[in-house]
């Protein structure tokens, strides 16, 4: 491979090399940072020297034969072809050359007379064959060789010899006075290697990995290389070796195993205190108060920083990249790397550096006893917290665990690792729930830690201990803190509604002064959702509470203490019916857990989004957000709560009949403690839904009334939760026992509050089925105008089918045909096959009429399209002028004027609804 960008000295050794050949000797002095090419330059000097007709011989110092006394002229003898006899003797002159440094002890004195002998033999050649003597790395050479090759370099002037040294950089050389003593030689040369251009490293790229790779990256490969041909040589290396395991080019460079041995290569080359300043950057992060850490001083700091840049792994005052610094730390022995990070704790702590900063470092390091760490890795540890970065936070709680001896303290960072690890698995905490319930027993736990450690032990079903540890909280009288009386009184409301059955081990209820007493807004926040979920579900929803929800998560973020005020502000809105809240809120708070490293509470917003999704009738949504929750943590970390996520999915695909994948879900154990949890609720109606689609009537009867039985032992039967009668209704009417069904579904309509859109949709379909054939399109009618206000697409798509036989039945197939058309579209939306199958099956395109043109439509006016549509749906002429605020006989001249202009006789005969610009809907 040609040599990239450097011609210039090329020519000026071959240069040098011609005027030897006349018997004018020269030297060259060749420097350059590590790995900047100065090897590849000798070998070609070599390779010229032969063309030349000249001799090459050549050696090469190492950092770890410079103790050898004449280490590096050794290996020139020995390379130089000389006569047996003139071979022997050389080495013969090495050897006493050797022992008598070694003799000398500390001085490394060495005979004149053996340097001028052994200098002898090389000038000797010389007058045979001109001499190309080359010595690579020459700052490692030992003290003696050096000694000779200046005494050679001396008088080489009037010889056939080039004398070629290279070196690196700011390197060290065991005898300081040799680089002088070469340069003010007259016929000395120095030729310093600069990095490779951006255009350099493009051509070298090019010609290592073809046009398009080399050009395509050619600004990143100059970035990760900083010029150096090494580097620059390694990332080729890396991208080949990726190209051949996949099989196809990397869409971006790659810095793999190849560069970051490469970048441990420059380093080994350099001297050892680069390597030091290099591993202290590493650990460090910055080059601020390195020379604290590492005990050197600034000025040489700055040195080193300096040959680290010229060497293509520094810019400015860091590294050039985070492969470079990673290469470094794996390049460092670990009890080196610990000791580095223990140092770098000290000192980032001295320098009043923040203190999650402070706390990386003492992960990493070994044991730093000092005052200080364990407030340094609390604090550390709410900071990471309010920053979203949890799992550093649960690191330093770890540690920070590990290394309190104190017991109450010890407890509270039990606590708070708790909240920590439970934001990223619930399962996670679990190991310490045995500890802190011991604790409570002992009275060392009080107050809101309890309530922490209460919710932890019911989520994963062990209701005895967490009825145990309720115990253990003291009535509001004896609570002094406005904090943990607001854990009580949120805590009472919250079982209240999710875990019923503990309602009487739970703490009493809060008053009215101590609700007065609690100015913080985050904790009336908490009480106000709180509240507000339990009025939902145990009265109906107030205007007023729902109304302080919806400004509470306008400004909500998932901090440290907001989740449960979000999940239950969330669940209060969704089960009142206010979607258009719940759902942008939702979305908006799960895209924040996701980007704050909180699986757990990703896990819980997408659960409370199914939810949503199954209320608003689009089943593809609610079965998409099911998985994500039951994905994010695994099922078994969900404890009583998977009722939620796994009760969603279920209804989703039972209404779009996928009954295979219901039954695979359903067939996996569920905790048998969640039965007596709000959850259960929710699960009992899911099979219950796939019961009655797989015409298992009897099964899904014993699910709808066994929820219903616990929704009014638990005072908790409102329509908003679970429309529990509606569903039974249904079954019992499939099962033929219709006067059971009646009443049934006549007690649901009667339990619906004005707010109650949905379930009063839902029971106005069922009712129409228990109606006389002439009354069932009437109410069908109403139904789909609740459901459709309440957002229902797929409870819709069921009235919308159910009137279609109504008119079916009626022997009004023109109008069938026409609701056909709608309730098609409504259940394509929420993919219900069932439906689908069975709308096409009964659709018989040869009865719908041809639409009449668009000009006889825009010829009515807006009042008589208003007044058609309706009519055309099928809603009588008193219901069209109650719906309209209009008199029976406008209605009537509305709908004679129509008929004259569209050239019909009668009512059957209007065209389809969405020829009128679907006014049904408006």
């Amino acid at each position: 491979m040609e040599l990239i960008e450097r011609q210039e000295e090329l020519a000026a050794l071959e240069s040098l090399l011609t005027k030897a050949v006349q018997s004018r000797g020269r030297i060259a002095l060749i420097s350059g940072a590590v790995a900047t090419g100065k090897s590849s330059l000798l070998r070609s000097v070599a390779e010229q020297a032969i063309e030349l007709g000249a001799l090459a011989v050549s050696s090469t110092a190492s950092l770890m034969e410079r103790d050898l006394p004449l280490g590096v002229l050794r290996q020139l003898i020995q390379d130089a072809p000389l006569v047996e006899t003139e071979r022997e003797r050389a080495i013969a002159l090495v050897e006493e050359g050797t022992r008598a440094v070694i003799d000398s002890g500390a001085d490394q004195l060495i005979d004149p007379q053996i340097v001028h002998s052994l200098c002898t033999v090389l000038l000797d050649l010389s007058e045979r064959c001109p001499l190309v003597i080359i010595v690579d790395d020459v700052h490692h050479a030992d003290r003696a060789s050096l000694l000779c090759l200046a005494y050679l370099a001396r008088r080489a002037r009037n010889a056939r010899i080039v004398a070629v040294f290279a070196h690196s950089d700011r390197m060290r050389y065991t005898d300081a006075y040799f680089e002088t003593d070469l340069l003010r030689q007259p016929h000395c040369r120095r030729l310093r290697l600069s990095p490779l251009s951006r255009q350099g490293i493009e051509e070298l790229m090019t010609e290592r990995l073809g046009m398009e790779a080399g050009g395509r990256f050619a600004k990143e490969w100059y970035t990760l290389s900083g010029g150096n041909p090494l580097l620059a040589g390694a990332l080729a290396e890396d991208y080949t070796q990726l190209l051949r395991a996949v099989g196809e080019p990397p869409a971006e460079p790659v810095a793999g195993d190849q560069f970051g041995q490469a970048v441990l290569s420059c380093l080994q080359r350099g001297h050892p205190q680069t390597m030091q300043v290099a591993r202290g950057l590493a650990v460090l992060g910055e080059s601020d108060d390195l020379d604290r850490l590492l005990d050197i001083s600034a000025i040489d700091i700055s040195r080193e920083l300096l040959s680290l840049s010229s060497a293509g792994l520094v810019a400015g005052r860091n590294f050039r990249h985070e492969s470079i610094c990673r290469a470094v730390l794996a390049g460092t022995d670990q009890e080196e790397r610990m000791a580095l990070h223990h140092k770098a704790a000290q000192v980032a702590h001295d320098a009043g550096m923040t203190p999650c900063v402070v706390a990386d470092h003492l992960l990493l390091a070994s044991k730093v006893e000092a005052p200080w760490v364990l407030p340094t890795l609390e604090e550390a540890a709410m900071n990471a917290l309010r920053g979203g970065q949890v799992e550093s936070a649960v690191a330093y709680l770890r540690m920070a665990w590990r290394e309190c001896t104190d017991e109450n303290r010890r407890l509270k960072i039990t606590t708070m690792l708790v909240r920590a690890e439970w934001r990223i698995n619930p399962a996670a905490p679990t190991g310490h729930l045995a500890e802190l319930a011991e604790a409570v027993n002992r009275g060392s736990l009080r107050g809101g830690d309890v309530i922490v450690l209460a919710r932890a032990l019911l989520w994963h079903g062990r209701f005895d201990d967490a009825r145990d540890v309720l115990e253990q909280l003291g009535d509001e009288g004896d609570v002094v803190d406005h904090e943990t009386l607001a854990e009580m009184v949120v805590a009472q409301l919250w079982l209240r509604v999710t875990y019923p059955p503990l309602l009487a081990g739970a703490p009493r209820p809060a008053g009215r002064r101590a609700l007065a007493g609690m100015v913080s807004v985050a904790v009336n926040r908490r009480v106000e959702a709180t509240l507000a979920l339990a009025e939902v579900l145990t009265r109906g929803p107030r205007e007023e509470s729902l109304n302080a929800v919806e400004r509470i998560l306008e400004d909500a973020h998932l901090d440290e203490m907001s989740m449960d005020t979000v999940e239950n502000a969330l669940l209060a809105l969704t089960y009142a019916g206010r979607f258009e809240c719940a759902l942008p809120a939702c979305d908006m708070f799960s895209a924040e857990a996701m980007s704050r490293q909180a699986p757990s509470r990703q896990a819980r917003l997408a659960a409370i989004r199914a939810e949503i999704a199954v209320r608003q009738g689009d089943m593809p949504a609610a079965a998409h957000h099911a998985r994500i929750a039951l994905d994010t943590i695994p099922m078994s970390s969900w404890g009583v709560a998977i009722g939620g996520p796994l009760s969603s999915l279920i209804i989703a695909l039972t209404a779009m009949g996928r009954y295979d994948a219901v039954r695979e879900y359903l067939d996996r154990p569920v905790p048998e403690t969640m039965f007596q949890t709000r959850y259960g609720l929710h699960y009992l109606y899911a099979r219950g839904r796939y019961s009655l689609a797989s015409e298992y009537f009897a099964l899904a009867l014993r699910d709808f009334q066994l929820c219903g039985e616990l929704m009014v032992t638990w005072n908790l039967d409102t329509p908003g939760l679970i429309p529990w009668r509606a569903d039974a209704g249904e079954a019992c009417l499939r099962m033929g026992h219709v006067e059971e069904a009646r009443e049934l579904i006549e007690t649901q309509l009667a339990r619906c509050g004005a707010d109650s859109r949905r379930t009063r949709g839902i029971a106005l379909r069922l009712q129409a089925a228990v109606s006389e054939p002439a009354r069932r399109p009437a109410l069908l009618r109403q139904a789909t105008e609740y459901l459709q206000m309440a957002g229902d697409r797929y409870e819709l798509a069921r009235a919308l089918f159910d009137l279609v036989e109504a008119y079916d039945s009626l022997g009004e197939y023109r109008r069938a045909r026409t609701i056909a058309g709608r309730a098609q579209t409504a259940a394509r939306e929420c993919r219900a096959e069932p439906m689908i199958s069975a709308l096409s099956r009964a659709d018989d395109p040869t009865i719908v009429p041809t639409p009449l043109p668009s000009e006889l439509i825009s010829e009515l006016s807006d009042a008589e399209r208003r007044v058609a549509a309706l009519a055309a749906a099928g809603y009588a002429n008193r219901e069209i002028a109650a719906r309209l605020y209009i008199t029976l006989s406008t209605v009537e001249q509305h709908l004679t004027r129509t008929y004259r202009k569209l050239n019909i006789s009668r009512r059957v005969d209007l065209p389809l609804v969405v020829e009128f610009d679907d006014q049904v809907e408006h």
